[in-house]
């Protein structure tokens, strides 16, 4: 059974980049591809007034303290002293760098919503529908997704603006599991979904 996708309201919207951190970005190999389809995909919603949120993760002093031995990926971090809050690591990249007027938020775990208050800000502003664009698919576009379906967000997923380390991972969530929670939808057709420009 085919499935339409539904028009994306300008209004009612927000595309969501996450993680596209110098630190993060360069570990995987496509990461010029991605950037290209992700600062295309911000343009289209710059012009049709969809609103342009920014999620990064980044770690002051207090934050490494906090995390307990149990968090296995974030003792980690908290060990290497990895994505210290004002390093280049931590970073937004500079072809995808927040704007005037963007929503933009600091994290200490996976998903953007746990440890941030953006699910306050897209309330504020009457959001409903989030466009998720980053890395990694299996980690924080996942928790992301999980956690925003649960807010009832009606969801899309960029899917040449996603990328995860391991290639049959990234093709597993995009083909099988977020289709359960989201619209899939390249970058080409983002602009034709977008309504009331």
């Amino acid at each position: 059974m085919t499935t339409t996708t539904p028009k994306i309201d300008s209004k009612k919207s927000a595309l969501v980049v996450m993680d596209l951190q110098a630190g993060i970005i360069g570990m995987l190999p496509n990461s010029e591809e991605l950037l290209t389809q992700v600062a295309t995909a911000i343009s289209i919603a710059r012009e049709r007034d969809v609103q342009v949120g920014h999620v990064r993760v980044a770690f002051e002093d207090s934050d490494y303290a906090a995390i307990p031995n149990t968090n296995k990926t974030f003792s980690a971090v908290a060990g290497s002293r990895r994505m210290q809050i004002d390093t280049p690591d931590a970073a937004f990249h500079k072809n995808v760098a927040p704007q005037a007027g963007d929503i933009v938020v600091r994290k200490t775990r996976v998903g953007a919503f746990s440890t941030t208050d953006l699910d306050q800000q897209l309330r504020e502003r009457g959001i409903t529908n989030l466009i998720l664009a980053g890395v990694s698919t299996s980690g924080a576009v996942l928790s992301t997704v999980r956690d925003a379906a649960d807010r009832d967000y009606q969801l899309y997923i960029l899917v040449d603006g996603t990328a995860d380390l391991d290639p049959e991972v990234h093709d597993i969530l995009i083909k099988k599991v977020f289709p359960r929670q989201a619209y899939t939808i390249t970058t080409a057709e983002l602009g034709d979904l977008i309504s009331g420009a």
